[in-house]
């Protein structure tokens, strides 16, 4: 593709021209698992979302006068694949930002890479506190904090009738060890006992796992394995006489990927997932087309929320390099610190970082950097086959569409 440079009224708007010239296309990379052991569901949604939001960027006019280009990378969820991409990214595919990230992993390992490099990055799926925690100039996130989203698991866990004991099946990974233990941590607060059990990613054979969870005799089982992992668990659970119509069942949100979800557990009916979002029925018209194409485009029933994730992730960055007027990427930084972008989640802002600490407001350095209004629910498939769109909000309140359903007891 033939290559050229733009400069854009430099001297009506007072900025000088080496940091308006952009050289066409613009290259903003994507973070994606697109092969095992990674969440190959999710990644590809992931991909394809991402792509969706390159098409109707370029249709809206493009940045600073520019198409852009999405260039996308698969981390394999794999930490030291993470790095290799991100610098693959940065120094030779000459990308000036960074969205998506689907494992937390990839994002704790990565992220040092693009922050040493002055790469911003706004991280679209990846829950792991420190990744804002540590409060690095160029990392922003949109996702929820872990210990937000592990908040909702168990807390929508404790208020359940009869729960005394939880078994929790997690992996061993940035994403799972610290759910796990935020989710162990709440439990134990409401009086409720926890046993974790941690696997590495990639495990394909429950056996053993699955017989050690049943002799424990839990009243809950949480299920904190991403992508086809948590497929193969839960249903060699059901098959063992533990899973989602046994007993009251957490899956992870994998599961939302209906299609995937129906195929490769069949029994897996009555499970509950936590989702980020509102639901369909809420959504605004930004949400709305996007999920419209995204449907076209997948054959899908719905759209799953770490696609929507990542589809604002490139809309966030395309905005503020717009709104920068540079590709710079400390430019890119001011502008995301001021951003209000209208994103298919909602409003996407971020009211900490270099102007205003998170511990003005009596919080943790995770807040540095991140978009604090996702919403969070707790849905359960109550119907065999339904598609994720339809599933049952059953918690909190403000979304609810029904009541939860209740097995084992």
């Amino acid at each position: 593709m033939k290559k050229y440079l733009v400069v854009l009224a430099l001297g009506l708007m007072g900025i000088g021209t080496q940091a308006m010239a952009a050289e066409c296309p613009i290259k903003i990379g994507g973070l994606a698992p697109l092969s095992a052991p990674g969440s190959v569901t999710g990644g590809e949604a992931m991909r394809v979302a991402m792509l969706l939001a390159e098409r109707d960027i370029n249709a809206a006019g493009g940045v600073l006068g520019c198409e852009i280009d999405v260039v996308i990378a698969d981390t394999e969820g794999l930490p030291e694949k993470a790095r290799a991409m991100m610098e693959r990214l940065i120094t030779q595919d000459g990308v000036v930002a960074i969205g998506g990230g689907y494992h937390s992993s990839v994002g704790v390992a990565g992220k040092d890479v693009a922050n040493d490099r002055g790469i911003p990055v706004v991280f679209a799926e990846t829950w792991n506190d420190t990744i804002t925690g540590d409060k690095q100039k160029y990392i922003f996130r949109i996702a929820p904090l872990s210990s937000w989203a592990s908040g909702v698991i168990w807390k929508f866990g404790a208020q359940a009738p009869g729960v005394k004991k939880v078994v929790i099946v997690t992996e061993n990974t940035d994403y799972g060890i610290p759910a796990a233990a935020e989710v162990e941590k709440g439990m134990g607060s409401k009086g409720i006992s926890s046993v974790t059990f941690g696997v590495d990613i990639g495990t394909q054979d429950f056996a053993g796992i699955v017989e050690r969870v049943k002799a424990e005799n839990p009243d809950y089982v949480i299920v904190l394995l991403t992508g086809e992992a948590g497929y193969n668990y839960t249903q060699q659970a059901a098959d063992a006489g533990i899973g989602p119509q046994d007993i009251m069942f957490h899956a992870n949100q994998a599961g939302l990927e209906s299609k995937a979800w129906w195929e490769n557990v069949p029994d897996g009916n009555l499970a509950f997932m936590a989702r980020i979002g509102v639901p369909e029925t809420m959504y605004n018209e930004s949400a709305l087309k996007m999920a419209a194409d995204y449907k076209s485009q997948t054959g899908k029933d719905g759209v799953e929320s770490y696609a929507l994730e990542a589809y604002d992730s490139i809309g966030v960055i395309a905005q503020a390099i717009n709104e920068a007027g540079s590709t710079d990427g400390d430019a890119i930084v001011a502008a995301l610190e001021n951003i209000s972008h209208e994103g298919t989640l909602g409003r996407i802002y971020f009211p900490y970082g270099s102007k205003k600490d998170p511990s003005a407001d009596g919080k943790g350095d995770e807040w540095w950097h991140q978009w604090p209004d996702p919403a969070i629910t707790m849905v359960q498939y109550q119907k065999e086959g339904e598609p994720s769109n339809t599933m049952t909000i059953v918690y909190p309140d403000v979304y609810k569409t029904g009541e939860s359903i209740y097995v084992g007891r």
